[in-house]
Formats: structure tokens, sequence, C-alpha cells
């Protein structure tokens, strides 16, 4: 039996393939490359705009300003003989440098994207990482990166509860038996 009269009705080899192979079908091996583009273009999110574009690039200079602040604080020293405030101000003069460069070249850039409510993931991912920081000093690394992994991989990641809970599990043990047990390090931890 050859892979055409497999498919259902006997139809093209691209649905026979997916057939063999178990796929679904969704119909996109029949499009040119011109007609995919079109279709991408049908399904894309609405563009960000000027003002959001603007916005967005105000945020990264001013996260770079606070950083070039903070690293400042901390003294730079020179290149011989670097203090640890040196690396932090360079990356955040290029932050810097690049929101400049975003808000007045990038404000008519038409690829970017409309804020939506998945744009709340990054938001979400860094909260929760800021949350696991401070509650590490006080009980350990092991409860605030459990909870970290899980909230990281069920609810932006969409995985099933099973491999959430399983990998969760696996990476926080992983973690003691180097840093605590292998390694020996000052990391707190509760046990």
């Amino acid at each position: 039996m050859n892979a055409s009269s497999a498919a259902p009705g006997g139809g093209s080899s691209a649905k026979a393939a997916a057939a063999v192979e178990g796929a679904p079908f969704d119909g996109t091996d029949d499009l040119t490359p011109e007609q995919l583009a079109a279709q991408w273009e049908e399904e894309k999110p609405p563009a960000a705009g000027p003002l959001a574009n603007a916005a967005s690039s105000l945020v990264v200079i001013g996260v770079g300003v606070g950083a070039v602040i903070l690293s400042l604080a901390m003294g730079l020293g020179t290149l011989a003989a670097p203090q640890p405030g040196l690396w932090p101000f360079i990356i955040s003069c290029v932050m810097v440098a690049l929101g400049l460069f975003q808000l007045v070249i990038g404000r008519r850039n038409v690829d970017a994207e409309k804020f939506t409510r998945l744009s709340l993931a990054p938001l979400t991912g860094l909260v929760s990482l800021a949350a696991m920081v401070a509650l590490m000093p006080l009980i350990g690394f092991e409860i605030p990166g459990l909870i970290l992994c899980i909230i990281w991989m069920k609810f932006l990641g969409s995985e099933t509860w099973r491999s959430t809970l399983l990998i969760s599990a696996l990476v926080i043990a992983a973690f003691y038996g180097i840093f605590v047990l292998a390694l020996n390090t000052s990391i707190p931890h509760l046990f």
C-alpha cells in the first residue's frame, strides 16, 4: 500500500504524509510562500503604533538610568582594577543608548506588536523572580524555587500539571544536590 492510498479519500501526498505520521493536516503545505505570507499578515496582532513604541523606549531608558545610578554607587574602579559597578555601568550605558536609538529611530517601526494580555507574561516572570529573591534569605531557596518553577511552567508555559509538578520537583532536587550537597555553597536552604 502506498502513502497516497493510505490517506483518507486518496488525497494529496501532504495529507498522506500527515496521516502516516499521525500529525494533523492543517493545509499549509499546499500554500505558496506568498500565500503563507498573506496568511501570517492576516493573523498577526495589531501594530503598536508610535505612542507605544515611545513608551517602551522610555521604560528601557528609565531602567538603564536607574541601573547607571546604582552601578555608580557601587563604584567603578578602573579597567585594570574594576570594582563591582563597572560592568553593570557599561551594560546600563548600552541600555540607555539603545533606548534613545529606539526612541528616535524606532517610532516609525511598524513591526512592533500592540500590548495585549499576553504582554503581561514577562512582567509576571519578573515579579515572581523578584519575590523568590526576596524570600530566599528568609525561608531558603527550596519553597520559593518550587513555586517559581510551577508559576513559570504551568501559567507562563502552559504545561500540564503532571509535567509541571514532576519537573519542578526535579529541578529543585538537582539544585539542592549541586549547590548544597556537592558544592557546599552558602545558598540559604531549609534542609
